[in-house]
C-alpha cells in the first residue's frame, strides 16, 4: 500500500507539471494543450528547463515565458502537495496506529443511550472528542 501511495503521488506531480504548463500557456498566449500519454515522462526534462512547448504535438508560434511557466508549475505542485498531505493525514487518522478503536458512531450511541444519558457520559462514550483535556482552550 505505501508503494502505491508513493507511485500515485509521483504520477500526480508529473501530471501537475503538465497542468501547470497548460495554465501558463493559457494565461500567457491563450491556448491550452496537454501532451499525449507517451510524452508525459519524456517531455518532463524539457518542461522543467523552461520550454513550455516540450512534448506537445502541435507547433505553436508562441509559448509561455519560462518564469510564468515555473510560477504556474510551482502553484499547481503546491496545491497537489497540500492535497496529498491532507489525504495522508486523513488516512492515518482513520487507519493509522494512533486511531481510536472501539468507539461508537453517533447513531449507535444515540440509539443505545439516548440524548440525555449520551450528554452526561460524553467523555466515556467519545473520549477522543470529550475526554480529559479536550475542549479546553
Amino acid at each position: 500500500m505505501p508503494l502505491a501511495i508513493v507511485v500515485g503521488s509521483l504520477l500526480l506531480f508529473v501530471v501537475g507539471a503538465h497542468v501547470g504548463r497548460g495554465i501558463a500557456n493559457l494565461l500567457s498566449v491563450g491556448w491550452w494543450e496537454f501532451p499525449d500519454r507517451a510524452d508525459l515522462f519524456t517531455s518532463l526534462p524539457g518542461l522543467l528547463e523552461g520550454d513550455a512547448g516540450a512534448g506537445l504535438t502541435a507547433t505553436h508560434p508562441m509559448v509561455a515565458p519560462a518564469i510564468v511557466l515555473w510560477v504556474c508549475i510551482a502553484a499547481v505542485e503546491l496545491a497537489i502537495l497540500g492535497l496529498v498531505v491532507a489525504g495522508i493525514r486523513a488516512g492515518l487518522r482513520l487507519w493509522g496506529p494512533s486511531r481510536v478503536q472501539g468507539v461508537a458512531t453517533r447513531v449507535e450511541a444515540e440509539r443505545l443511550l439516548g440524548w440525555s444519558r449520551l450528554r452526561r457520559h460524553a467523555a466515556i462514550v467519545r473520549p477522543d472528542l470529550y475526554g480529559k483535556g479536550r475542549g479546553q482552550a
